[in-house]
Parts: C-alpha cells; sequence; structure tokens
C-alpha cells in the first residue's frame, strides 16, 4: 500500500481506464472545467470534450482502430516531454490485443495506467441503475440473480459487468499491455472523496487543489422511487404501440436529466442489495483482492477496503409512491421529449416539402415554397 505523493515523470502518458462507477464522471468533469490551469503546469488532458470517450470505443471495437483513435495518438504525440492525461472508462472494455495496441499508440513518453476501484457492492447498485437509464426492463434483484446465481445454461443479464468488475483480470490484463511496475492501482474512498482528486494531483506532479469537482448533477444516482418510476417506464415503452417511439430521445436525453436534477430529502430511500446478493458479491471481491495484493503493481490507499463486510439489507419492496417534486422533473422531462419530437417531426415535413418539385406541394404551402426559393437564389447572387 502506498499513499505518498511520488509524481510521475515529465513526458509520461497516464491513462485512467476506469472501470465504470468508480469516481470516473467526477475525475473527468474536474480534469475537464481545470484545462488552463492544467495547460500552465505542463499538463494536456487529452482530447476535446470531458473525456476521451469517442477514441476509446475506436480502439477497443475494431481492429484497425477508427480515426477517433488515430487523432488521440497524434494529439498525445504532440505533447512532446509534457505530461498527459487520458481518461475514460471505455477503455476498461479493451481486450488482451485492443490494450496493447493502446499501449503501443500513446507515444512520445512512457504509458502508465491508473485503475481507480470501489467495492462490487457498491458498483451493483450503481451499473443497474445506469442500465435502467438506457432502457433496462429487469428489476434489481432479478438483474443479480443473473450476475450472481448464473447456472451453466443461463445467459447473462450484463455480459459486458464482468469483463469491467472482474477486477483482478482487469489489472492482469493492463499489467500484461504496460508492465507491472507501469500500473497503479487507486482505492477509491466514498468518505473522502477529495483524496481522489489529490491523488491524481500527486501523480502530475500539480499543485494541491487545482482539481475541484463540479456540482451540477452530472451522472447523479436516482433514488428507489425514481428507478422504480424509470423502470415501470420502460416496460411501457416496450409494450405496443409505445415501442416505436424514439426512446433515446424521450427518455435518455430529456426524461432523465430532469429526474437528476432532483435533490433527494436526507432520508430518502436508496437501491439497496438483498442480502443473499451481498454475500454473493463480498465472496467474489475477497477472492479478486486475494489475487490483486499478489501483482505487484503500485496501490494507492487500501485493499482491505474493497471488501466491505456484507451489511445484512432487508428485502426492500418497490416503493408505492414518489415524492412530488421528483415526479414533476420526470413529467417536465417528457414534456421537453414531446417538444423535441415535434421540432424535430416539423424540421422534416418542412425539410420534405422545400424538396419536393413545385408541383407537388399542397397549394397551402406553395406561396411559402416559392419565396424561400427565390430568397436563397438572390442571396447567392449577392454572394457570388
Amino acid at each position: 500500500m502506498s499513499s505518498e505523493r511520488i509524481p510521475l515523470a515529465p513526458g509520461t502518458r497516464l491513462l485512467h481506464v476506469g472501470p465504470y462507477k468508480t469516481g470516473t464522471t467526477a475525475l473527468q468533469g474536474a480534469f475537464h472545467r481545470a484545462r488552463t490551469e492544467l495547460a500552465a503546469h505542463g499538463v494536456l488532458y487529452a482530447w476535446k470534450g470531458r473525456q476521451a470517450k469517442e477514441p476509446a470505443v475506436a480502439v477497443t471495437g475494431a481492429d484497425p482502430p477508427a480515426a477517433p483513435w488515430q487523432e488521440l495518438c497524434e494529439e498525445v504525440a504532440g505533447a512532446g516531454d509534457g505530461r498527459v492525461m487520458i481518461s475514460s472508462e471505455f477503455f476498461s472494455n479493451a481486450d488482451a490485443r485492443a490494450a496493447r495496441t493502446v499501449v503501443e499508440g500513446l507515444t512520445g513518453g512512457d504509458v502508465h495506467v491508473v485503475v481507480t476501484l470501489r467495492p462490487l457492492l457498491k458498483i451493483l447498485p450503481s451499473h443497474w441503475q445506469q442500465d435502467v437509464k438506457h432502457g433496462r426492463c429487469d428489476s434489481y434483484e432479478d438483474w443479480l440473480a443473473g450476475l450472481l446465481r448464473l447456472s451453466p445454461d443461463q445467459e447473462c443479464p450484463t455480459p459486458e459487468f464482468w469483463h469491467r468488475h472482474r477486477h483482478d483480470v482487469l489489472l492482469e490484463r493492463w499489467a500484461d499491455a504496460v508492465g507491472r511496475d507501469n500500473l497503479t492501482v487507486v482505492v477509491v474512498d466514498d468518505a473522502e472523496p477529495d483524496r481522489l482528486f489529490r491523488t491524481f494531483e500527486g501523480l502530475l506532479d500539480l499543485p494541491e487543489g487545482l482539481l475541484v469537482p463540479e456540482d451540477d448533477g452530472v451522472n447523479r444516482s436516482l433514488t428507489l422511487s425514481q428507478a422504480e418510476l424509470l423502470l415501470q417506464l420502460n416496460r411501457r415503452l416496450a409494450e405496443s404501440p409505445w415501442k416505436s417511439y424514439p426512446r433515446r430521445t424521450m427518455v435518455r436525453e430529456e426524461v432523465v436529466p430532469h429526474m437528476q436534477a432532483y435533490r433527494p430529502r436526507p432520508g430518502e430511500p436508496r437501491i439497496t442489495t438483498p442480502a443473499w446478493a451481498e454475500e454473493a458479491a463480498a465472496a467474489v471481491a475477497e477472492e479478486m483482492v486475494a489475487r490483486m495484493a499478489k501483482l505487484g503493481v503500485r496501490i494507492i490507499g487500501d485493499l482491505a477496503a474493497l471488501t466491505p463486510p456484507p451489511a445484512g439489507t432487508a428485502e426492500t419492496a418497490a416503493p408505492e409512491f414518489i415524492p412530488t417534486a421528483a415526479a414533476v422533473e420526470a413529467v417536465l422531462g417528457g414534456i421537453a421529449a414531446g417538444s423535441a419530437a415535434t421540432r424535430a417531426r416539423q424540421a422534416r415535413l418542412a425539410s420534405a416539402i422545400e424538396d419536393a418539385s413545385i408541383h407537388k406541394v399542397a397549394t397551402k404551402d406553395l406561396l411559402r415554397v416559392v419565396g424561400r426559393r427565390g430568397f436563397r437564389r438572390l442571396r447567392r447572387t449577392f454572394d457570388s
């Protein structure tokens, strides 16, 4: 276990691969908002968005990798002997081949991989609710049963889960690609969330306090009642006639963000893991930690924190009501989704009318279409 501040060498390409639900969103937000300050200290936060999602998807999903990966490699190479930070949990989807491709592509300095870890018991409810945000219709208990009680003839409900969250295997995969001396594990402490920022400041030789978390509700967890509301909505949208609606536009891009704007009251019920699943997950976690301790990689934090004892949580029934304020936010999201769908439909209709032959345009639209086409021609004449 190591907690001292030992910066990585200048020119290091620091690659944070997640995995999901280990403080990635908070960390990426802090780096994204501090780009100018980072540059002043010789650190490049690579890629143009909050995280390097597009390059990570490009390199883990195709062989050879798609264009965004090459763009990222060129940006990193252009940093010269400055330190570079690259972060995306989508890198945790890499298989052994893709991991080697990633390490080989980040030229200009030594590559050092960082893996952030939280207890499996805390990742499970976070992962399920994220799946619900994307349309999952399985209850939490059914989803857990598919992950933790699999028989040989059962199909895992989320096949990628164990690829990302069998953490001992994840570490082995990246250690084989980058070398054990170039891999650091950071154990995330939910009781001291700022420690994650201080750790990365130390790795990159940044002043303490430079990284500041955002407070805008990005990726905020759902309460138990919100998750149940969204689950029931998913199930209805999977039925006729609703399944023909653009669910991503209606729910993921409008309803969910509005729901996350709601700030729960103290003591409002959260998603809880049933006792049988806690025990099963704890057994897996103990096995993973035992293997990770023998890998010989640098560990910042206490691996024992990854194996908290099961709390023996009582079974939680689905809530029968949702707070009014939370319901209002969900309804507002639905209204926004309906407005967005209407605008998109009107735009498609207008485009079809504008492109149609004059003799096919309805009389009521004829004057408007002729006027717009005449205006476009006149503007082109002046522009030329």
